[in-house]
């Protein structure tokens, strides 16, 4: 991992789109700083579309693709994509799934729901779990006394012994059924909504990240980049991003849309 400074302004002058974390990676202590929007604002006026890619739910996906600056969000880990078009006033939803079949892999997840937090004391539902249309959400540090590594590993082998896909965000467990994560629905939007195929999409976006859920998204975008906190996973990320910023959080997500603004212009 390089340090931010050194990421070259001809690469920096060719990004065409940001994809980005929230948790960690846009907020800062559990809250969205008016520095970090301000990157946002500035990103879409200068023509560099920003697309949130998240665990967060359906329900915060809306909001964020209405109301924030961004040309789409990624949301509950890649299960779906929202789109909201400003000229139609028409939001395009795109999930992976039909709605029997998520339904059929939400009486899944109960029974995972029942396991967890039966086994695991001290894990609760994550406070947003009633706005998700399609994953389960645990929570061991938000809202909830923080958990040990060896009780957020069991709470991701409870979810692998019964069939599911989990991951291990900062704050979440989050686990799901179906064959889909961030990066693929990420790389669907880029051709539905930005006309950017992977190979244009590889060389002229950015994502930007913070935890081990990013792992495959560092991997495959050639310009990837961790906000300073990625440091406190070091030994846990199977692929590290190629850049870290000198900051945490919000700050570090500014730093690296300043390099990006700066080489514009």
């Amino acid at each position: 991992m390089r340090p931010l400074r050194q990421f070259p302004t001809t690469a920096a002058a060719r990004i065409r789109a940001v994809f980005t974390d929230i948790d960690d990676t846009l907020t800062t202590d559990g809250r969205l700083t008016g520095a970090a929007y301000g990157a946002l604002e500035r990103l879409d006026a200068a023509g560099i579309a920003v697309v949130p890619v998240t665990g967060r739910p359906a329900g915060w996906c809306d909001m964020i693709a209405r109301f924030w600056p961004v040309a789409g969000v990624v949301g509950e880990n890649g299960a779906f994509y929202f789109s909201h078009d400003r000229a139609t006033r028409r939001m395009r939803r795109q999930y992976f799934a039909p709605a029997a079949q998520r339904h059929a892999f939400a009486e899944k997840l109960a029974h995972v729901r029942n396991r967890v937090l039966s086994e695991v004391p001290g894990s609760a539902l994550s406070a947003d779990q009633p706005f998700r249309e399609t994953d389960l959400a645990i929570d061991f540090c938000e809202d909830v006394a923080p958990l040990g590594p060896g009780d957020v590993a069991r709470i991701r082998q409870i979810f692998e012994e019964e069939g599911a896909t989990a991951k291990i965000s900062s704050i979440h467990v989050n686990g799901w059924y179906g064959d889909y994560d961030k990066l693929s629905m990420s790389l669907r939007l880029a051709r539905e909504v930005l006309c950017l195929d992977e190979d244009a999409c590889r060389a002229t976006s950015a994502y930007c990240g913070d935890s081990p859920n990013d792992s495959p998204m560092f991997a495959w975008f050639e310009h990837s980049f961790g906000v300073a906190n990625i440091a406190d996973f070091a030994g846990e990320l199977e692929h590290r991003p190629k850049w870290v910023a000198p900051s945490r959080g919000g700050a570090g997500f500014v730093e690296i849309a300043q390099a990006f603004l700066r080489a514009r212009t």
